[in-house]
């Protein structure tokens, strides 16, 4: 990558040193499996015939037909000036372990890759010549990929190389297939740091970039060594004009296009097969030790084998777990009797996620104040999604929710104060069992658009194409001495994803059910299929 160079290149050249007995590369070879392949010129040799052409076929992902209006957005935003979206690089998991490699939610947005595509890489657009016919035809800004070659079965690299060796990671798509299913141009990492140096400067007509400057400390170090050697040394109006662009990429997701409303309809669907897989495991799971784990394990399983992975870590809460608002150890017992809390999205392989939660009786029937509990959050919800609507605001769903429950917790005596002042700024004494928002951007990320301002979000109209969840709930915590000893120990939230249309909101959702009876007879119809 031209001077950004990964930590596990530094270790490849290390491990190309001398290794001599008594080296240091040979005290290294003894705990660094990786390290103990052969090094012999014949070896070498040998290993760079004989294997069959793996030239892979590459067909344009369907994201390329939305890709260039999204990129054509985000350069008049900012004309004149490059645009620097890295996708990152594998975060360590521990010793020489690395996490999945996830691409950072910009970059996949904007050059529609999902699953793992490319740890690494990073998306310029530069802007063209005032004065050229693309130019005067209305366009900014010309997008290219900068990745690193394939180390195929014709280079060295292939067997050596353990971070892009394919002998190692498997087939990796390279510059030819980044442009195939892309569109975009794409060259060699090695080129990166001449591309981004092209005409910068701090005078009138030089070019400015910006970088996305959070995701890979090794493209921001590159961007900020530009700078300063080309007179943009203010570390204060750098870091602000990084700031700009994160936040206009943030707020760009807020409407989903075609592809991705797509795509999370995908997601949703998939997550209604994990809840079924789950809600299969449940009997034969109860009273098990760590049961909740055995039903996250059911669920998860499902998104890898629908989607990329879980969208985030899932949520098994049973019991006094329940009211725990990120309740994600999940080592606890799912007890006969108790309601289970499970809050989970699967992301499908474009990287969108679904957001679902719901809480059920744990022997599949609901008890009379498990009912009543219960329905209040589901009518709580159904008046935020009377409130939604094209025009209203994130703030008028929080405040139709929060009324439903400061009314049901005064009928039941535990409000000490009237309903309109604890809905009041002064009072907010209902907030005790529910301190969390009841709404949020969902997409690429599972609270999606979080760097956009307070004006474009909280404060701003919801019109067609946003995708949201609404999600009240009722948190008893066990240790709570304000409630009735039969109310401790009690969570229940109830989570669905809304697409707001031109009509009106669409439950995105509808097809995992919520009812009361729906519920019972869904537990009732997984457990006999798992008889």
């Amino acid at each position: 990558m031209g001077e950004v160079i990964t930590e596990k290149d530094k270790e490849y050249e290390a491990e190309e040193q001398a290794s001599a007995p008594g080296s240091d590369q040979a005290m290294s070879d003894r705990v660094n499996n990786r390290s103990l392949r052969p090094r012999s010129e014949a070896f070498k040799e040998f290993m760079k015939s004989g294997w069959a052409d793996d030239e892979p076929a590459i067909a344009p992902l369907e994201s390329s037909k939305f890709t260039p209006a999204r990129i054509a957005a985000l350069g008049k935003a900012f004309p004149g000036e490059r645009l620097v979206i890295p996708a990152g690089q594998p975060k360590v998991r521990n010793n020489d372990c690395d996490y999945m490699f996830r691409p950072d939610t910009a970059f996949a947005y904007y050059t529609g890759l999902g699953v793992d595509y490319e740890a690494g890489a990073v998306l310029v657009l530069n802007p063209v010549d005032p004065d050229s016919p693309e130019a005067k035809a209305g366009q900014t800004h010309t997008p290219e990929l900068f990745v690193a070659p394939r180390a195929d079965n014709s280079t060295t690299d292939f067997f050596m190389n353990p971070h892009y060796g394919e002998y190692w990671v498997g087939p990796r798509a390279g510059l030819k297939e980044m442009t195939a299913m892309t569109g975009i141009e794409t060259h060699d990492i090695a080129q990166l740091a001449d591309a981004l140096s092209k005409d910068v400067g701090s005078e009138a007509g030089a070019i400015r970039v910006r970088v996305m400057r959070e995701t890979d400390p090794q493209v921001t170090s590159l961007v900020e060594s530009i700078r300063e050697a080309n007179g943009a040394t203010d570390p204060d109006k750098n870091s602000a004009a990084d700031d700009k662009l994160h936040e206009f990429t943030s707020e760009a997701r807020m409407v989903k296009d075609a592809y991705e409303i797509g795509e999370m309809r995908k997601a949703v669907d998939a997550t209604k097969h994990g809840f079924d897989r789950l809600l299969s495991a449940l009997p034969t799971a109860l009273d098990k030790p760590r049961s909740e784990r055995i039903l996250e394990g059911a669920f998860n399983a499902v998104s890898r084998e629908l989607g990329n992975a879980v969208g985030y870590d899932s949520i098994v809460a049973s019991g006094p777990h329940a009211p725990i608002l990120h309740w994600m150890r999940n080592t606890g017992v799912v007890k006969t009797g108790d309601m289970l809390l499970v809050d989970a999205g699967v992301e499908v392989d474009s990287l969108y996620t679904a957001d679902i939660t719901r809480t059920f009786p744990t022997n599949g029937k609901f008890t009379e104040l498990q009912k009543r509990l219960y329905q209040a959050v589901l009518d709580s919800q159904q008046a935020g999604f009377e409130a939604a609507k094209p025009g209203a605001t994130y703030s008028d769903i929080h405040h139709a929710c929060m009324r439903v429950i400061a009314e049901r917790l005064h009928d039941w005596g535990l409000l000490p104060v009237s309903v309109e002042e604890s809905l009041s700024p002064e009072g907010q004494q209902h907030r005790r069992w529910l301190a969390c928002g009841v709404a949020h951007h969902l997409g690429l990320d599972v609270h999606d658009c979080a760097q956009a301002r307070f004006e474009a979000y909280q404060g701003a109209p919801i019109r067609p194409g946003m995708i949201f969840t609404i999600e009240p709930g009722l948190y008893f915590r066990e240790d709570d001495l304000l409630i009735p000893p039969e109310y401790r120990g009690i969570g229940i939230r109830i989570e669905d994803d809304v697409l707001m249309t031109e009509n009106g909101p669409e439950w995105i959702s509808a097809g995992i059910p919520k009812q009361i009876d729906e519920v019972e007879q869904w537990m009732a119809d997984r457990a006999a299929a798992n008889k």
